[in-house]
């Protein structure tokens, strides 16, 4: 079976790459690894990320 190539799934992707990059920039997080797989469906990678951003995500979470 081929798994074809979805430029939809692909472009949205993209898209909710730039926009979470964009909001925890907003907050002072920056994840180094933020990006996409290029697996079918596409997966968001958050990635690898020290103590001090992994305190920060929980502390943005937790006043949302």
């Amino acid at each position: 079976m081929t798994i074809g190539y979805d430029a939809e799934a692909d472009r949205e992707a993209r898209s909710t790459v730039n926009e979470l990059r964009i909001v925890l920039g907003s907050h002072g997080i920056k994840l180094p690894s933020l990006g996409r797989d290029y697996g079918d469906p596409p997966l968001i990678t958050l990635g690898n990320c020290n103590l001090a951003t992994a305190r920060a995500l929980v502390d943005v979470l937790r006043r949302a």
